[in-house]
């Protein structure tokens, strides 16, 4: 391999690393939710706010990232993010209250623009015939992040309950949840330091006027005798595009009508991305797979096989990205993803509760348990009704208490067939929109307003994303796990109508001939 693509790679890598963390820092959330709810006694949509609070802060973030990347520069903008996911990761473990611990985690979201500004990035320093698959490599390291994360609470969760004295003498014990979201720190730190080591982007440094320093740049990851020609292809675009480079005038030519098509596009596959729920599923892996009837070890056992079918299928987008190609990979995969769900809303629409007297004896956990009696033999057709009954036998505080428990008892359900369709639904996205929404990004917006439009449409889907993680906990209350599913399975259908129609290919072009495909269109 030339020293060139070695670096390209490389660089590359370094980069995406900020998916890893990125991952870890989503998805370590996930085994703390019964924990922080049971300590800081939290209602529905507290704790929807405790899990959804770094979506809040991206949403800040993003208001800004765009000015600074164009400002300070792609690198030193990702340097802030790392320094921001060490701060919110420590105070996210030594948190001492519900608010407390929202403001920690809010500060942790504004790091999470790190993926637009990874995005953008990487699709500058990579040539176009790579671009895919560096660009990719952002989602795997998410999805491998969030691996990590579903391990290290499980493997924190056993050594809780191990009761040895060194568990005992660190408060691992005591504090399970504060050890999970502590876990962070190191990889934060680690990937702080990596990015000292990574050049500013050619395409930056060309926007500043910086022409030799962007040469020197584009010889680390090109061939020399493409440098002249990527240069000119840079100030072209830059020339074409308007005198004005403020952050209003930016805005108004993504909505301009030379950029209806790639607006419409972006807007879409922003909003699309989301509905689809992945992260309703990701950060409550362990709260979804409870709905099956599991105690909760063997939901959070079953959270790391969402963890390796993400890497399994994510790796195979990657690969297959530049071959197959960016609409075919979108459509199908959003068919697929839609086929999914509806397998989930069927297997749960199916289901029915029911509490035996056998079952009553058995739950010596609970306090009290005769007050179950009064449900003894009676069937209840969804996981909302059976929920209520719950509460007005036993209380608000005991229903969330033993929720899992009792759905262990209680439920009749093809868990089979809905762990299929979940494994399914998470392979699907991560092969299809999860990872090529960054690509298509990287590619379709020119230099001129890619440092405003990739952080304008990732606040689209972060703002999706926000609404997704609040809402979830409330929705299943209300609405119940088949419905949410189906809400979920409507919205994606939506944007694929939308896609479909206006979604045109861009593999193996340069961003210029980009432009005027979509144009042409």
């Amino acid at each position: 391999m030339s020293s060139y693509k070695k670096n390209a790679f490389s660089y590359a890598t370094i980069v995406a690393m900020g998916g890893f963390v990125f991952g870890i820092d989503a998805a370590l959330i996930s085994g703390t939710v019964n924990f922080i709810s049971e300590e800081f006694s939290l209602t529905d949509l507290e704790l929807g706010t405790v899990v959804g609070a770094p979506a809040y802060g991206v949403l800040l973030a993003l208001l800004f990232v765009g000015y600074a990347c164009n400002a300070y520069g792609r690198k030193k903008a990702l340097q802030i993010s790392a320094a921001l996911y060490v701060i919110s990761a420590l105070g996210s473990a030594f948190a001492t209250s519900y608010w407390t611990l929202v403001a920690a985690r809010f500060l942790g979201g504004l790091a999470f623009s790190s993926i637009s500004m990874a995005s953008m990035y990487i699709g500058e320093i990579a040539p176009p015939k790579w671009r895919g698959k560096l660009v990719s490599m952002i989602q795997i390291n998410i999805v491998v992040g969030l691996s990590a994360a579903y391990f290290l609470n499980y493997l924190i969760l056993n050594l809780a309950g191990s009761q040895a004295a060194w568990v005992v003498a660190l408060g691992i014990d005591e504090n399970t949840w504060r050890w999970m979201l502590g876990s962070e720190v190191l990889f934060a730190i680690i990937w702080f330091i990596f990015l000292f080591f990574i050049p500013r982007s050619p395409a930056w440094l060309v926007f500043k006027g910086r022409i030799e320093e962007a040469k020197n740049a584009l010889r680390k990851v090109i061939p020399e005798a493409e440098v002249p020609e990527q240069i000119v292809e840079m100030q072209r675009s830059l020339e074409k595009s308007d005198s004005d480079r403020s952050t209003i005038a930016q805005l108004k030519k993504i909505f301009s009508k030379p950029m209806r098509v790639t607006m419409i596009i972006a807007m879409t596959i922003a909003i699309a991305q989301q509905a689809t729920g992945i992260n309703a599923i990701l950060f409550y892996a362990p709260t979804v797979f409870e709905q099956l009837g599991m105690g909760t070890d063997a939901a959070f056992a079953q959270a790391i096989w969402i963890g390796v079918v993400s890497v399994v299928f994510t790796i195979l987008g990657l690969l297959l990205v530049d071959k197959i190609g960016r609409r075919p990979m979108i459509i199908g995969g959003m068919l697929w993803i839609i086929i999914s769900l509806g397998i989930c809303f069927y297997g749960f629409k199916t289901a029915s509760y029911t509490i035996t007297k056998d079952a009553i004896h058995e739950m010596t956990e609970i306090d009290d348990s005769g007050r179950l009696s009064g449900l003894v033999g009676i069937e209840y057709g969804s996981d909302i009704e059976f929920k209520k009954a719950l509460i007005e036998t036993l209380g608000e505080d005991d229903a969330r208490t033993y929720s899992s428990l009792l759905l262990q008892k209680a439920v009749d359900i093809n868990a089979m067939l809905i762990l299929i369709g979940i494994l399914s639904f998470i392979a699907a996205f991560q092969f299809s929109v999860g990872p090529v929404m960054w690509v298509l990004f990287s590619e379709i917006f020119t230099i001129s307003i890619r440092g405003i439009a990739i952080p304008f449409f990732t606040l689209v889907t972060s703002v999706t994303s926000s609404l997704v993680q609040t809402f979830f906990p409330w929705q299943l209350a209300t609405m119940g796990i088949s419905a949410t599913l189906m809400f979920y399975a409507v919205a994606v259908a939506i944007g694929l109508v939308i896609l479909f129609i206006y979604l045109k290919e861009t593999k193996n072009m340069t961003i210029e001939e980009v432009q005027l495909a979509l144009a042409s269109k």
